[in-house]
C-alpha cells in the first residue's frame, strides 16, 4: 500500500482503476458492438441476472498492466462471476468482443479455468455467453497444448456434465476453432441469428485448406446449425431474446441437494462495518488487535474462543458470520507475553500457535465446519531457539491440516501473506473455495526489505567477483531499484493481475462476501471422508 495514502484513499484509488477495467476495449469498441445489434458482455450479464442481486465478479484485476505491447487485455477479455438467474445462483462466463475481438490470452485461459474450478467446487450451473475470435495466435504456444491450456476448458466441460451440473451456452457472437466445442459440450446450446456463428475453419481458412468458397453465414450461421446440422438447439432472433431464453431454462432446472452447513438467523456485528477502517493501521508494520477487527464482521456475541491462553499469535474461534457457523483463523498482530514471560511478535507463527491451528482445523472438518482464514502474517518464527523446538514439524503439521481440509475454506488476505504462511494459512495453492483480499494486501515469499537486501548482497557480491565495486551511492541506488520492483510485485494488484485471489473487496463488505461464499459452497453436498495422512508429532 502507499504509504502516503489512507485504506479508504487506497480503496478508492484502486476503484478508480476498475472503473477504467469495466470499459473493457473502450467507447469506440462498445459503440461498435452496439452498431452491429449486439449488447456488449457487462450488458448481457447485467440483463441475465435478477435486479437488485449482486453479481459477485471473479477476477475483474486478471491481465492488469499485462501484455500491453499489444495494447493490454482488460479483464482478460471475459468477465466470470456468480449470479442469480430466475432465483439459482450460477456461474457466469461471457467473452467481451470489446477487447480484441474476444480473443484468448494466456490469462484468459487460468481466468475461465477458474471460472469451472469454482462452479465444479460448489455444484453452481454455468452459462456460457461466447463472443471471441479465438484463440490470440501471436501467444499460441502459452495457451493451446499444456495441462492447464485451452484444451482443459472442453475437458471441464465433459467433466461437469458428468458430475450433472447444468451447462447452457449461448452462441451471440463469433465462435471458431477449438472454441467451437465449448458450447456444443454444453447440455443445451442457442445462437443469435445474424451475429452468431460457430465453425471449426472461417471461409479464409476454407478456402486455403481445401480450395472452397463460402460466406461464414452460410458455413455456421443460426440457419445452418438450427436448421441443417443440428449443431444448436435454439435459433434466436436477438440478444435479449436469447438472455430470456436462458432466464427461462435456468428457472426450469429441478431441485438440488445442499451440504446443509449449520446456519440460523443472523445478528448484527458488535461493531459497524465501517469501523474496520478506523481499526486497521494505515502503517501496516504497526500492532492491531485481530478480535475488534472480527467483532466488525461476526454476529455479535457469537465467538467462541479456542486455545485462549495458548500459542495467541493465532486467534483461533467458532463464530457466526451472516448467521453461518464458521471456524476462524486469523493472525493476531499484537505483540503476547507467554505465561513463561516470553515475548512473542505478532503476525509470526511460533510453534505452539502452528500446533493450535492444527488442532483447531481438524476439530472443524470432524464437525463439518467451514473454516475462513484471515491472512496478516510474516511467516514462522525462525532462529536457534525454534528450529532446536521443532518449529518446522510443528508447521508442517499445519499445513498437512489445511492442505487435507473437506469443509469449504475460505480465505481472507487482509494484511501480509509471507512465505510458507501463506502456504499454512490457506493460500491460493491449498484450495480456497474463494480467495478475497483487502487494499491492504501484500503476497510474496518475504517483506519487502528483506528480500531487497538480500538481493542486493547477491547481486554485489557477483560485482565484486568480477573485479566491479560500488561506491556507498551505487549502493544506495542499486538497493532502491531493486526494493521498487520487488515492492511492485507485492502489491495487490500485482497479486489479482495473476488471479492469484478472485477479487479485491472491501474491508467493510467482507461479511457479505463471506456469506455469499459459504451460500455457494453449500450447494455441494458431497464432503469427502477427513484423512490426514502421517502427521510427525
Amino acid at each position: 500500500m502507499s504509504d502516503n495514502l489512507t485504506i479508504k484513499e487506497r480503496l478508492e484509488e484502486l476503484k478508480n482503476i476498475e472503473e477504467k477495467i469495466r470499459l473493457g476495449g473502450g467507447p469506440k469498441r462498445i459503440d461498435k458492438e452496439h452498431s452491429k445489434g449486439k449488447m456488449t458482455a457487462r450488458e448481457r450479464v447485467d440483463a441475465l441476472t435478477d435486479d437488485g442481486t449482486p453479481f459477485d465478479e471473479i477476477a475483474l484485476w486478471a491481465g492488469y498492466g499485462m501484455y500491453e505491447d499489444v495494447g493490454g487485455c482488460p479483464a482478460a477479455g471475459v468477465i466470470t462471476g456468480i449470479g442469480t438467474i430466475s432465483g439459482r445462483r450460477c456461474m457466469i462466463v461471457a467473452n467481451d468482443a470489446t477487447v480484441k475481438a474476444g480473443a484468448w490470452f494466456p490469462i484468459t485461459c487460468k481466468k475461465n479455468l477458474r471460472a469451472q474450478e469454482i462452479a465444479m467446487e460448489n455444484h453452481l450451473p454455468l452459462v456460457y455467453l461466447v463472443d471471441s475470435a479465438g484463440v490470440y495466435l501471436p501467444m499460441q504456444d502459452e495457451i493451446f497444448p499444456d495441462k492447464e491450456h485451452f484444451g482443459r476448458i472442453f475437458r471441464n466441460n465433459a467433466i461437469i456434465s458428468a458430475m450433472g451440473i447444468p451447462q447452457i451456452a449461448a452462441i451471440m457472437g463469433s465462435c471458431v476453432a477449438g472454441g467451437a466445442y465449448l458450447p456444443i459440450m454444453s447440455d443445451e446450446a442457442m445462437i443469435v441469428d445474424g451475429t452468431g456463428s460457430v465453425f471449426l475453419a472461417g471461409s479464409y481458412l476454407v478456402k486455403a485448406a481445401i480450395g472452397e468458397n463460402v460466406d461464414n453465414e452460410t458455413l455456421g450461421g443460426a440457419t445452418t446449425h438450427t436448421e441443417i446440422s443440428g449443431v444448436t438447439d435454439y435459433k434466436m432472433p436477438d440478444d435479449e431474446t436469447c438472455l430470456n431464453t436462458i432466464r427461462d431454462l435456468v428457472g426450469k432446472l429441478g431441485p438440488f441437494k445442499r451440504a446443509g452447513f449449520n446456519r440460523i438467523d443472523a445478528a448484527e456485528p458488535e461493531y459497524p462495518a465501517e469501523k474496520v477502517y478506523d481499526i486497521m493501521p494505515a502503517n501496516r508494520s504497526k500492532p492491531y488487535d485481530v478480535k475488534e477487527v472480527l467483532k466488525c464482521i461476526v454476529d455479535k456475541d457469537s465467538m467462541t474462543e479456542f486455545k485462549e491462553g495458548y500459542g495467541q499469535t493465532l486467534y483461533t474461534a467458532y463464530a457466526r458470520i451472516d448467521g453461518w457457523s464458521v471456524g476462524i483463523v486469523a493472525n493476531q498482530r499484537t505483540v503476547v507475553r507467554t505465561k513463561k514471560g516470553e515475548m512473542q511478535i505478532g503476525g509470526v507463527i511460533y510453534s505452539d500457535s502452528a500446533d493450535k491451528a492444527a488442532r483447531f482445523i481438524m476439530n472443524c472438518n470432524q464437525k463439518k465446519i467451514p473454516l475462513v482464514f484471515f491472512h496478516d502474517v510474516t511467516g514462522f518464527m525462525v532462529g536457534k531457539r525454534s528450529e532446536h523446538g521443532g518449529i518446522i514439524k510443528d508447521g508442517a503439521k499445519m499445513v498437512n491440516a489445511v492442505s487435507n481440509s473437506v469443509v469449504p475454506k475460505i480465505s481472507i488476505v487482509s494484511g501480509n501473506s509471507y512465505g510458507a504462511g501463506n502456504y499454512a494459512m490457506c493460500g491460493k495453492a491449498y484450495d480456497p473455495r474463494f480467495i478475497f483480499a483487502w487494499p491492504t494486501a501484500k503476497i510474496a515469499v518475504m517483506g519487502g526489505a528483506q528480500a531487497a537486501k538480500t538481493l542486493m548482497q547477491i547481486e554485489v557480491s557477483a560485482l565484486e567477483k568480477r573485479g566491479q565495486h560500488l561506491s556507498d551511492e551505487e549502493k544506495e541506488a542499486f538497493l532502491k531499484k531493486i526494493t521498487d520492483r520487488y515492492e511492485s510485485q507485492t502489491m495487490v494488484e500485482y497479486a489479482a493481475s495473476r488471479i492469484w485471489v478472485d477479487a479485491i473487496i472491501d474491508p467493510d463488505k467482507t461479511r457479505e462476501h463471506i456469506s455469499r461464499s459459504i451460500d455457494a459452497a453449500d450447494h455441494n453436498p458431497d464432503i469427502p471422508e477427513f484423512k490426514t495422512g502421517v502427521i510427525q508429532t
